[in-house]
């Protein structure tokens, strides 16, 4: 897990805007969608032929190049990722209390998840909260969403909660992820906004697709201000 990690760690910083315009996922990968959206984010989903079925990884870029890398299983669980700003690797432990399920959201429209992420420097981060298919339906950039509902809390193993989030999000049932949507998170000093909506997606073929260069809302503020936390944007494929 860390050597393959690391591979994708050091190719994610090597295609970072200020070198390159395209993200060239790792050896033994294929890229399949971009997703440019709000708040100056563009994100390249890939897969890797090593890997389990149905996982799938990302890298997200801002302004300032690439700062998380993350992999998801096909039920959308947190696998691993990385945050590129402190480097700092966070891994589902295993045996989750309630893992999370893709599936069962999609049959029942609705799924709680209740499980612990174990990072590199020692700490750890117990994840609980649930999705809510609101019935919605939304088209962007010609692609049919399905909107969600979420609220989710993380804590410390001694029960200290870090952060609260709560909002929407959208999912692709074929692509089998979620997207950010507009939320609320607070870190400890009251709620605060944050929205990552997609904006355009880019598919082999089609202009835009493993771009490295964020489209939307980077002005000259936002591309000076640090990434924020990648848990603080989406559910299940986080930070």
């Amino acid at each position: 897990m860390r050597a393959t990690a690391l591979l994708h760690v050091m190719l994610a910083a090597l295609a970072a805007p200020a070198a390159a315009q395209t993200f060239t996922p790792p050896p033994g990968c294929t890229g399949f969608l971009t997703v440019q959206a709000r708040g100056c984010k563009v994100s390249n989903h890939y897969r890797c032929t090593a890997d389990a079925p149905g996982d799938q990884w990302r890298v997200d870029f801002n302004a300032d190049g690439p700062y998380f890398v993350s992999r998801i299983d096909r039920e959308t669980q947190w696998v691993f990722s990385v945050d590129l700003f402190d480097g700092v690797e966070q891994t589902l432990a295993p045996n989750p209390a309630d893992p999370a399920s893709f599936s069962g959201l999609l049959a029942t429209g609705t799924d709680t998840y209740d499980f612990v992420q174990t990072g590199s420097d020692g700490r750890s981060m117990r994840i609980r909260g649930f999705d809510t298919l609101t019935g919605r339906k939304v088209v962007v950039d010609g692609i049919e969403l399905e909107e969600t509902t979420f609220e989710l809390r993380e804590s410390l193993p001694d029960g200290t909660v870090q952060s609260t989030g709560r909002g929407h999000e959208y999912l692709h049932r074929g692509w089998r992820m979620f997207l950010s949507g507009p939320s609320e998170w607070d870190v400890g000093a009251g709620f605060e906004p944050l929205d990552r909506s997609p904006v355009t997606f880019a598919q082999p073929g089609e202009r835009g697709f493993m771009s490295a260069k964020p489209d939307y809302d980077c002005d000259a503020q936002l591309a000076r201000s640090p990434a924020p936390a990648p848990a603080q944007e989406t559910r299940h494929d986080p930070l």
